[in-house]
């Protein structure tokens, strides 16, 4: 297990076609390559949009070439990379994040739980499982945008062993609930004060065609103690660079709540086992 890790977080247009998404995608996986990132981490549906009257219309087989295009790119540059779209179900889509190994493998997948927003609450619904994977031998785990408000989805795997939390976003909504989320930082909130362990977070920007609709931006990655390792704008797509110092993500709080107060600490250990027994099931 490295004792370093670095991580890249690209901040993209959660409102254009997949074959924009796509084109940005691999532009930014080169660039991570390039900056020598072991990883690198998309926004929630950063291929097919997060905007739904696109991925309403949308083929699933150009959904699968575009994963395919991703996983090559993957192999090619010899990175992990984290991606998300929005997946056709017989009844309805999942809001999923792939995990792509440096063989240009998924090697995991995770559905977001809790849903967000009118039109994710009426085309989607939720996964069934927490995420738990690791990367070049260290336990990581996902959640997605709104499912970080719900400290539970992190801080079990975190039980199990996580040191880092990659939290793909779309903090979208109308252009004064945007603004408010962006002055009183609530769009995400820093992890590592509850939980000593890494945040890194790739969230969107840009209107939508309407106009009536933004995104708040400002992706970050932050240590476990809360403080900003890299910081993105609030309008502007780019992408931030970080080396994680993994020495620092000692779960210490977890560990303190795995044993106090005693009468719950069975049940803990319950979850754990359930988490990890779940871990490799494929969202369906």
């Amino acid at each position: 297990m490295p004792n370093a890790l670095q991580v890249s977080c690209v901040q993209l247009h959660w409102a254009k076609p997949l074959e924009y998404n796509l084109e940005r995608t691999l532009h930014y996986i080169a660039a991570a390559a390039r900056a020598g990132s072991r990883v690198v981490l998309f926004p929630e549906a950063g291929l097919t949009s997060y905007y739904f009257p696109f991925v309403t219309q949308l083929d699933p087989t150009r959904v699968q070439d575009a994963l395919a295009q991703v996983g090559s790119a993957a192999r090619e540059h010899n990175l992990w990379v984290i991606v998300g779209t929005l997946r056709k179900t017989p009844d309805r889509f999942l809001n999923l994040a792939h995990v792509f190994n440096p063989r240009g493998e998924i090697s995991h997948e995770y559905a977001k739980v809790h849903l967000a927003g009118r039109d994710e609450k009426k085309y989607c619904r939720g996964g069934d499982k927490l995420s738990l994977f690791e990367i070049d031998g260290v336990k990581c785990t996902l959640v997605i945008c709104r499912d970080g408000r719900h400290p539970e989805l992190y801080r079990i795997p975190a039980m199990a062993g996580a040191q880092i939390l990659f939290h793909p976003s779309c903090s979208s909504d109308e252009i004064e609930a945007v603004c408010w989320k962006r002055t009183s930082g609530r769009a995400q909130l820093a992890v590592g004060p509850n939980s000593k362990i890494f945040h890194c977070v790739a969230n969107t920007i840009g209107e939508t065609p309407d106009g009536k609709q933004t995104s708040s931006g400002t992706s970050f990655i932050r240590e476990p103690n809360g403080l900003p390792l890299a910081e993105a704008s609030a309008c502007h797509e780019e992408m931030i660079t970080s080396v994680l110092d993994l020495s620092r993500a000692d779960r210490s709080y977890i560990q303190d709540s795995m044993q106090d107060p005693p009468f719950l600490a069975k049940y803990w250990t319950e979850m754990i086992k359930e988490t990890e027994a779940r871990k490799d099931l494929k969202p369906e």
